[in-house]
């Protein structure tokens, strides 16, 4: 199923992996160990002083075309691929004959289920029986509310959002979030701009619902009238919705209310019996994200009749079960979602679509077989020890900092001092053992693992915040920071090659892994995470003076990217949006500076020799270019451009290396190059 992850969102290194349909080639041979560092990725014709990441990468852009079941192609995919091919071992073995563990015939069976398309296609439409049937019986709106409870508890989004975060100013305590939801399309622009693109997408995602609507039963015209329904109720979410770059701002969305209170601001959504019946715990008082949007639609819930409330409910039950249904449902949902949206051409072979649905829904179980295979204490000893280095950077680079006065020096001494590191996997792993999993019953076990993760998540309301819950899988080729945590994540899934190899040098893995350890650390000084404090609470720990040289600092950084452009097609140009993308924009320059500075923390006075004919501080940005090498399609790149974080490979890697002074004096560059910006964009 396509669930809303319900943990505090936490500000990741890439968002580079889809999780819905996506995996490379076509073919079932194990691929080759992935290099920390290419020679044959370099094009020598590029001066690294003109386009650094031209230069790193720009013969691996040539020879990696993007597969035609993806939407982009790059290192993080490459080692993404290598992980999947480990975990179809994985499961093909717990899937098979003789005796297997609790947990091993768990993940089995779930993957044989997902394997079984003979069962899938046999069932049909049932599986979506008994949900449209509790839909169509709604007989007043004073029921679409106690539905919506129904759909949240089995893990589909419908109308809002619901979910459990730290509280902002008393982080040991999880408490209750209501806020904005409810839309299907990637972000609220797609509903309301007016270019040729967004009203091309409207139309599409028109068609797309019809089909949809038709492959559940209902006649074409009647079909085509539903779809034109949702986006109507879905474009009246969108309108009261806030837009992402300014969701943020934490301020924007620290609303502490009481539950009653919330309930008299909008009555039609029935609140409070919403929070008897989601199955959440009993509480008093919640956050609201924001209350303007439960204002605003509380007057649509009223003008809406209601059976286009009911057309848009049994629209996001279709959507939620899209991808576990027969195959005429999944392609359906490929040709909109992947092909047209992503400008991906073909779908993934099944046995990859069902790896990652294990992974998605019970991924803490195979997670468990996963690190027992490839990630042994000795990793985890290694990974620790250049966390510590970096970290020992950071508080030099704080030291220097001539713009920082001592008295916010202490904070940031005190905040980085509490950060908590997480590395590998879970200190506890996750009990699976009350989901039921039947090896006949794909969409069942994908409804019920979904309701076990909702439930999990409710459970943490009103009760001490557990900051060793972890929001990614061991096998995930990814990273994080919480802010409200106040942690740093390191999947054992992104702790080896191209990241971190045990048989190269230092400054090939500083230029991988440290980075990675360097941005991450980073995020909780960035534009954002600055705001919260050591133990995560949403407090100011600045002086007056300082927290204004920092803006003037971001600001420099969020007018340099914002010049950088993003796609350029038939369809116009897109330039990045720099406040959206100023919190990973500051982590990456971050992250590569401490990693440098770690890295000649090591190196001393020793003299270290040239090696393939690059200095140790050559390596170290190349490592670091070359992590960052990969190839988008323009219908990706323009969805990224609206909704992404993070800036494409391009100007994470020459963004920040036209900011440093090491990397003008590792190549030798010169003013008024391209990759010597004037006045350097520095915050760290």
């Amino acid at each position: 199923m396509r669930i809303r992850t319900l943990s505090v969102v936490p500000l990741t290194l890439a968002a580079v992996l889809s999780v819905a349909q996506t995996a490379p080639t076509a073919s079932s041979e194990f691929p080759k160990q992935i290099p920390s560092f290419d020679l044959t990725a370099i094009d020598k014709t590029a001066d690294p002083c003109v386009d650094f990441y031209q230069y790193s990468c720009g013969n691996w852009m040539k020879n990696n075309p993007i597969p035609p079941d993806k939407s982009r192609w790059g290192r993080f995919n490459e080692l993404d691929e290598h992980n999947l091919y480990i975990l179809r071992d994985l499961l093909e073995k717990a899937e098979g004959p003789g005796q297997h563990s609790a947990i091993e015939t768990k993940v089995g069976d779930y993957y044989a289920a997902c394997m079984d398309t003979a069962t899938v296609e046999k069932k049909g439409t049932a599986p979506l029986q008994p949900e449209m049937a509790r839909i169509a019986a709604i007989k007043s709106k004073q029921e679409i509310i106690p539905q919506v409870a129904y759909m949240h508890r089995s893990g589909i989004p419908a109308l809002f959002s619901f979910y459990p975060m730290p509280d902002m100013h008393d982080s040991g305590l999880t408490i209750a979030n209501l806020d904005q939801g409810g839309i299907t399309l990637p972000d609220r622009d797609y509903y309301i701009k007016d270019d040729a693109k967004a009203v091309e997408t409207r139309q599409r995602y028109v068609e797309h619902a019809q089909k949809m609507f038709e492959l559940a039963g209902d006649k074409p015209d009647v079909a085509a009238a539903e779809a034109k329904t949702v986006l109507t109720v879905e474009t009246g979410l969108a309108k009261a919705s806030m837009d992402r770059t300014e969701r943020r701002d934490p301020k924007k969305r620290d609303h502490m209310m009481r539950a009653t209170a919330i309930a008299e601001t909008a009555p039609n959504f029935e609140l409070i019996q919403y929070f008897s019946e989601n199955g959440s715990p009993k509480f008093t008082s919640l956050n609201v994200g924001n209350p303007e949007f439960f204002k605003t639609v509380n007057e649509q819930i009223s003008s809406v009749p209601l059976e286009d409330w009911k057309t848009y409910l049994r629209w996001r039950t279709l959507d939620g079960y899209a991808p576990v249904m027969t195959e005429a449902f999944v392609d359906e949902d490929f040709q909109f979602n992947r092909k047209y949206m992503a400008g991906q051409k073909e779908i993934e072979l099944r046995w990859k679509r069902c790896v990652r649905s294990t992974d998605r829904n019970i991924g803490m179980a195979l997670g468990e077989l996963y690190v027992d295979k490839v990630f042994g204490p000795d990793c985890k000893a290694r990974t620790v020890k250049m966390v510590r280095a970096i970290e020992g950077a950071m508080r030099t680079d704080i030291g220097q900092l001539p713009w920082m006065s001592d008295t916010t020096k202490q904070q940031a001494y005190a905040k980085l001092a509490a950060i908590v590191n997480n590395i590998g996997y879970p200190d506890k792993w996750r009990d699976y053992s009350t989901v039921v999993i039947q090896r006949d019953d794909y969409a069942g076990n994908a409804m019920r693992a979904a309701a076990f993760e909702t439930k999990r998540q409710y459970n943490k309301i009103q009760k001490p915040t557990d900051r060793k819950d972890w929001s990614m899988t061991p096998p995930t080729v990814n990273a994080y920071y919480r802010p409200p945590m106040n942690d740093i994540n390191f999947p054992a899934g992104i702790l080896q090659p191209p990241f971190y190899s045990q048989q190269l040098d230092d400054a090939v893995n500083y230029g991988g892994i440290g980075v990675v350890i360097g941005h991450e650390l980073t995020h909780g000084f960035d534009d954002q995470g600055r705001k919260y404090d050591a133990v995560g609470n949403l407090k100011d720990w600045w002086t007056p003076e300082d927290g204004k040289a920092f803006e003037e600092r971001a600001s420099c950084t969020e007018k340099e990217y914002s010049s950088f452009v993003a796609v350029k097609d038939d369809k116009g140009e897109v330039h990045l949006n720099g406040k959206l993308t100023l919190g990973e924009n500051t982590a990456d320059n971050g992250g590569l500076k401490l990693a440098y500075m770690a890295l000649m923390n090591i190196i001393g006075d020793t003299q270290v020799r040239p090696i393939d004919g690059y200095t140790a501080p050559q390596r170290l940005f190349l490592a670091y270019g070359q992590i960052w090498c990969q190839n988008v399609t323009d219908q990706q790149a323009r969805v990224l451009a609206i909704t992404d974080p993070h800036s494409p490979g391009r100007w994470r890697v020459n963004g920040a290396v036209q900011n440093s002074a090491a990397f003008r004096q590792a190549f030798g560059c010169k003013a008024g190059q391209p990759m010597v910006r004037e006045p350097a964009c520095r915050v760290w």
